[in-house]
């Protein structure tokens, strides 16, 4: 199911094409992008920025998301990932 969804909201880039208004559809495009950070490692704001700028181009809105939804984590300026899952 994932997998469709990311389907219809991906282009053939990776790119997102429209953010998802159903939360539960966002929560699947959230876990795919949480997958390009790496855990255990801590970003800056600009890594962070960066990478999901790869992604789509509203990074304050999608830093927020990940963020909020648990995803990630924020303190004293760095960023990690704390959510989402993890492939083995």
């Amino acid at each position: 199911m994932d997998d469709r969804v990311l389907q219809n909201f991906l282009g053939e880039d990776g790119r997102l094409r429209v953010v998802p208004t159903k939360p539960w559809k966002l929560m699947v495009v959230l876990d795919h992008l949480a997958q390009r950070f790496e855990p255990g490692r801590r970003y800056t704001e600009a890594e962070v920025n960066e990478l999901i700028t790869t992604f789509h181009p509203d990074y304050a809105l999608f830093r927020r998301y990940l963020v909020d939804h648990g995803f990630m984590t924020r303190e004293e300026n760095l960023y990690w990932r704390s959510g989402g899952t993890f492939e083995v």
